[in-house]
This record gives structure tokens, sequence and C-alpha cells, in this order.
């Protein structure tokens, strides 16, 4: 494995730019009680530069969604109204959906359900963009393995420990204890890039190796990876390659983090303060 200790460089923001020079990105996520998670992603992909978002959720919680914040846009979904989750029937719209988007992220407040199960199959084999894999979503691979055969374009899973537990059938205590190796391994496996998540972030694509060194224990509460997932998309939707997105957004979302806790404490600290705090962790990065 070679280590990797220099962060890339972030996207160009060249003066005569756009909002389609930016990129496009599609979140799906969301279900019954879980609109909070979508639209953290949506905040996250907004603050990583993003010039386009767009939040796909279940038709039933799209309101919610909406009010959250007026940047980003918000497409309704078909509900499997039994377990408030996206239905199968919304799978030919969301492949619509799809079509001109840069890049994806999907999983954050999916919940879990026959429909859910086929959506994210279907999506993570088919689609072309990259696509960043998180929650739910990864709760399926953990029973359909990823294979690397019927996968569309490049594919970042970020789980936490007792996800990639769940994706290796193995145990948290193993997975702590081997974290690089065990991503590396997997990474390789499966053509993917693996972000394992925790105190040493691990990124890979089974060769490289990256440690992410920002980022504290206030960030230990719900939606601080949901955050992640959308910051990660926004980098790849301007272009970084995968494991340079998964790196940087790595670094970015802990040191934004770590200025939230500087005012705000670590105990007081909640994900949807991450979005506000990425504006001057990106001000860190681009004037060092």
């Amino acid at each position: 494995m070679r280590m990797i200790d220099t962060l890339p460089a972030p996207p160009l923001r060249p003066a005569s730019a756009h909002k389609g020079t930016f990129g496009r990105v599609l979140v799906i996520g969301g279900s019954r009680g879980m609109s909070g998670a979508p639209s953290l992603s949506g905040l996250g992909a907004l603050r990583g530069g993003a010039g386009l978002v767009s939040v796909a959720v279940p038709s039933e919680i799209l309101p919610i969604v909406a009010a959250i914040e007026p940047s980003y846009l918000t497409i309704p979904l078909a509900t499997d109204e039994e377990h408030g989750c996206l239905s199968a029937d919304g799978l030919t719209g969301l492949r619509k959906a799809c079509e001109g988007k840069d890049a994806i992220a999907i999983g954050p407040g999916l919940g879990t359900s026959r429909g859910v199960t086929a959506i994210v199959a279907a999506l993570y084999a088919e689609l072309p963009q990259p696509m960043v894999v998180d929650a739910d979503a990864l709760n399926v691979l953990a029973s359909q393995k990823p294979d690397k055969s019927r996968t569309g374009g490049p594919r970042i899973l970020t789980p936490h420990p007792s996800e990639f537990a769940r994706l290796i059938g193995s145990g948290i205590a193993t997975v702590q204890g081997q974290r690089a190796k065990l991503a590396a391994e997997f990474a390789a496996t499966h053509g993917v890039i693996v972000l394992l998540k925790g105190q040493g972030t691990v990124i890979t694509d089974g060769d490289r190796v990256a440690i992410n060194r920002t980022g504290n224990s206030g960030m230990a509460t719900g939606g601080s990876g949901d955050v992640l997932t959308g910051l990660i998309a926004a980098l790849l939707a301007q272009g970084m390659s995968p494991f340079e997105a998964a790196q940087l957004g790595a670094h970015l979302h802990g040191l934004a983090g770590d200025l939230a806790a500087a005012e705000l404490s670590q105990p007081g600290l909640i994900a949807s303060d991450l979005p506000r705090f990425l504006a001057a962790a990106w001000r860190r990065v681009l004037n060092p």
C-alpha cells in the first residue's frame, strides 16, 4: 500500500464560470421520520461547491425537506405507504432524475424495504456517474456483496465501523484492529473506494491509503456522515477523481467539525452546524 500524506488540490473556480460549471449533484434518500438525513446531505453538497443540487425523496416527506433549505431542488418519488420508504415503482422516475447529473449520493435516511433494496441494487449496477454510497444503501450492499463486474461508474463507500463489519462479515473489534488493511483489501477486491469513518478515517482504493487527521469526538452525532456524503458528491461533480474527492472531503468535513467545536464546544456540536462551518474550512484550505 502507498501512503498518501498530501492533500489534493481543490477544484478550480474560474471567474468566467456559471452554475453548470460546478456540476449537478443528485441526493437520493429519506423515509418517514428521516427527512433530516437527505437534507443534511443536500446542504453538504451545496457547501461543497456544487453548482446545482437536487434531493430526491419519498413524496410524503418532500414538503419537510424542501422547507429546510431553499437553495436545493427537490424531486418527489413514489412512496411505499406501508414502510414510508421509496417504492420500487419510483425506479423509472429515479433513472430519469439521474440523467444529466454529474454525481449521485444515495443512502441517507433511505430506510429498509424490498423497494429500497431493488432501487439501490439497480442504480449501483447501472449508473455511469460516480456515486457515494452511505447509510441504508450500505446495508443493501452488505446483503448483496458489491461485484465490480456489475458496477457502472466509480463507487465510493463511506461506512462507519459497524457498517463495514457487516460488509465484510466480521466483528467491529476486528475492523478497528486492522482498519487500513481490511479497508484496502475490500477496496481492491470489489473495485471501489472505501472511506472507513472514525478516528483516523481511512481512505483507500486498494493501492493508495490516506489517513485523515482532522475531526473530533463532537462529530460523533447523528447526521454528521450525511453531510460528508453530500460534500464528497459535490467534489466529484466538480471533476475531482474519486480517491481525491474522498480524501479532500474527509479533511474538509473534519476541519469544519474542529472549527465548530472551537466555537461551540464538542458536546454542543450538532450535525447541522457542519455545513455552516464548511465555509470557514474552505477558507483554510484555499488560503493556507
